[in-house]
C-alpha cells in the first residue's frame, strides 16, 4: 500500500471516529395520552388470552367529561386511534355473540346507559372515518357514578372477564363469557 493511501485510509477512519451522526433520528415528545392494554385473564403469566383491548388513555387536566366524551355522540373510547379490541375465540360480550377476530370499539356515552359499537373498521384514527355499514355489534351496558374520580380514562377485566372502563366518576361494565 502506498504511504499516500495509509494517511488517507487513516485520516478518512480518524475523521469518521470523531464525527457525530448528523442524521441521527429526532424522536418526537412522550404522547401525553399514552397507549395501554388491558387483556383477560389479565395475568401476564397466562399467554392463553381470551380479549385484549389496546387503547389511549386521555387525562382529565382539570377538563369537564362532558367535554371530551359528550353524552349522545360516538367517542373514541380513549384517545389518538380507536380502541381495538382483540377476541382470541368466539364469545359473549354483553349479552351478544361475537366471533373471534380484532374490531374497533367506540362508544355513545349517556347519563344512565352507554352503547358500544363494534366494528371491522381497523387502523382508523378516532371515530372521524367511522362507517356504520361496518358494525359487528351494538352493545347496552349500564353506567354508574362511583364517589372516586379517575384522572386517567381506564380499562380493566376482572377476574370473570367482566370489561370495566373507568373515567371521572363515570363506571361502565360489559360481562363476557
Amino acid at each position: 500500500m502506498k504511504k499516500s493511501s495509509l494517511i488517507t485510509t487513516i485520516a478518512f477512519a480518524f475523521i469518521m471516529l470523531l464525527t457525530t451522526n448528523i442524521n441521527a433520528q429526532k424522536f418526537p415528545d412522550l404522547d401525553k395520552s399514552p397507549m395501554d392494554a388491558a387483556s383477560h385473564p389479565n395475568d401476564y403469566k397466562v399467554s392463553n388470552k381470551v380479549a385484549k383491548i389496546v387503547y389511549g388513555r386521555p387525562q382529565l387536566n382539570g377538563r369537564s367529561l362532558d367535554k371530551l366524551a359528550p353524552n349522545g355522540k360516538q367517542w373514541r373510547l380513549g384517545a389518538n386511534e380507536a380502541a381495538e379490541i382483540s377476541f382470541y375465540k368466539d364469545v359473549t360480550f354483553g349479552g351478544q355473540k361475537i366471533k373471534a377476530g380484532t374490531y374497533t370499539m367506540s362508544a355513545i356515552p349517556g347519563k344512565t346507559e352507554w352503547t358500544l359499537i363494534l366494528s371491522s373498521d381497523l387502523n382508523v384514527w378516532g371515530s372521524y372515518f367511522y362507517n356504520e355499514a361496518n358494525d359487528v355489534a351494538r352493545i347496552k351496558a349500564k353506567a354508574t357514578m362511583a364517589d372516586e374520580s379517575l384522572e386517567a380514562f381506564s380499562i380493566v377485566f376482572d377476574k370473570d372477564g367482566t370489561m370495566h372502563m373507568g373515567w371521572d366518576k363515570v363506571r361502565v361494565s360489559v360481562p363476557m363469557m
